[in-house]
């Protein structure tokens, strides 16, 4: 046989096996969609090619033909072929991907820093160079993943900002469309009758009537009212207990009962300032699993609102997959009453990574110390919260000797990165390169600034078992009282 036949054959047989691998996992798919699985909600999204509308897998309509459906990684990758959003449904207000939290790779750096409104801030060539490849590699790399680049990702984002603005608040038309990242009006206008298929004041009039309420009610004073959506089970009162015990005085108040707790913090964001109030009694919808946390900010610049969204998600863990973790624990004999009795239990990150290297390096103490000295108080303080935490660089130069001064100098210089998209290795090695800092510091904060999910101190033995879910299993012992970790 000619080599050039026999390579045909080899390759259509290969072809044959990837669309077999391909129509598999898409068979999958639909299952999931079929039965309503809110499992997969954000894991994936479908599409109806004869209503031209993408929906999340749990939506509740009336299931479409297996051949009328589209599969994509992505809601910005249903945008682009030409899908517009459920009304029903709302797609776009699922909690995100578990996997970006979870993945250590380009990709999933790449989504923790668009979410964190890096590409709108500065560009694709921003985040290209934090990533530390060219703007052309990442672009393909998302591309070819996911079915859309950082510029169409940043753009869903974008629109989702926009819809919850124009749900939830009564500000105008267009100062919504400058708060929610958009460089023009036209792009605005543009942007949101392609996902929505409506004008933004018909977007605004179709709201739900959770939204419509929150909407007469607020009070230019009031913020802007929040559902923090999450799947699964969660266990709002150990991450609440958490923040309750590490509360730093002047940044950060826990106030209620357990159970009917509020956490209210400051935060220093990209544009301005910002107080966050999140409310420790879960929703629970009247259909399907998950749930949302409520909240309630208030920025002195509502361009942040995007990035003090994706900083709460990472600090109360809203996006991890707790029927994945689970699953793997609950297997082990350990850890099964454990994971029964907490289902859905998370492990918390922070809001300012910077500041919780700090902290985790000082203690509750000092850090109130330095709070009250060198942090900047508040334009407005509100109630306890009166200060922002102090920048490294600001700590940095008022205190320079000693370990603390060593971490901050290397956060002000750069030497250690800490932010969504850090590659956690390269970040851990900077660390452990700070004179005085030791491993148990840095696992802290490759578990909470980085939100490794798999991470267990030096000179703890723990089973293989419990990979990838390390960070997790720890909780689980914390929370029942068998183990406590030494900082």
């Amino acid at each position: 046989m000619p080599r050039t036949a026999e390579y045909e054959n080899q390759h259509e047989h290969v072809n044959k096996h990837v669309n077999e691998h391909v129509n598999k996992h898409e068979d999958g798919r639909y299952e999931a969609v079929r039965s309503r699985d809110a499992r997969f909600d954000g894991a994936f999204f479908f599409a109806v090619e004869t209503t031209g509308i993408y929906c999340r897998p749990s939506c509740p309509a009336v299931t479409p033909k297996r051949h009328n459906v589209r599969f994509f990684a992505t809601a910005a990758a249903a945008q682009g072929a030409g899908f517009r959003a459920c009304r029903r449904c709302r797609p776009d207000a699922v909690p995100g991907s578990a996997d970006w939290n979870v993945r250590a790779d380009v990709v999933g750096r790449a989504m923790r820093l668009i979410g964190d409104g890096v590409v709108d801030r500065e560009g694709v060539a921003g985040l290209a160079g934090r990533l530390g490849y060219s703007a052309r590699q990442v672009q393909r790399q998302l591309t070819a993943e996911l079915g859309a680049g950082p510029v169409a990702l940043a753009r869903a984002q974008r629109a989702h900002t926009a819809r919850v603005l124009l749900q939830t608040t009564g500000l105008p038309v267009t100062e919504i469309a400058f708060a929610s990242g958009f460089a023009s009006v036209r792009q605005f206008n543009d942007t949101i009758r392609a996902v929505y298929a409506a004008t933004p004041s018909e977007l605004r009039a179709t709201a739900p009537a959770h939204d419509r309420a929150a909407r007469r009610a607020a009070t230019p004073s009031a913020g802007v009212p929040l559902r923090l959506a999450h799947r699964g089970a969660y266990q709002p009162g150990p991450v609440f207990d958490l923040l309750q015990r590490e509360a730093v005085a002047g940044v950060e108040e826990v106030s209620g009962a357990p159970g009917r707790r509020v956490y209210r913090r400051t935060l220093r964001l990209p544009y301005g300032t910002g107080i966050v109030a999140v409310d420790e009694r879960p929703g629970v919808p009247s259909t399907g699993s998950g749930g949302w946390l409520e909240a309630r900010l208030h920025l002195t610049d509502l361009r942040d609102l995007t990035t003090s969204v994706q900083r709460l998600r990472r600090l109360f863990d809203l996006d991890a997959d707790p029927y994945a973790v689970d699953e793997r624990l609950g297997a082990d004999p350990r850890l099964a009453p454990l994971v029964a009795a907490r289902p859905g239990l998370r492990s918390p990150g922070t809001a300012d990574p910077d500041e919780l290297a700090v902290r985790a390096l000082v203690g509750r103490a000092e850090a109130e110390r330095l709070v009250q000295r060198y942090g900047k108080v508040l334009d407005a303080p509100c109630g306890t919260l009166t200060h922002l935490f102090p920048e490294p660089a600001v700590l940095a130069q008022a205190e320079p000797d000693g370990t603390a001064g060593g971490l901050a100098a290397a956060l002000a210089d750069g030497a250690v990165h800490l932010d969504p998209g850090a590659d956690r290795d390269d970040a851990e090695h900077a660390l452990l390169a700070v004179p005085g800092l030791d491993a148990r510091t840095a696992a802290v904060l490759r578990t909470r600034a980085l939100g490794d999910p798999d991470v267990a101190p030096p000179g703890l033995a723990v089973p293989d078992t419990w990979r990838p879910w390390r960070s997790y299993a720890l909780n689980h012992l914390r929370a029942a009282g068998e183990w406590e970790q030494d900082r």
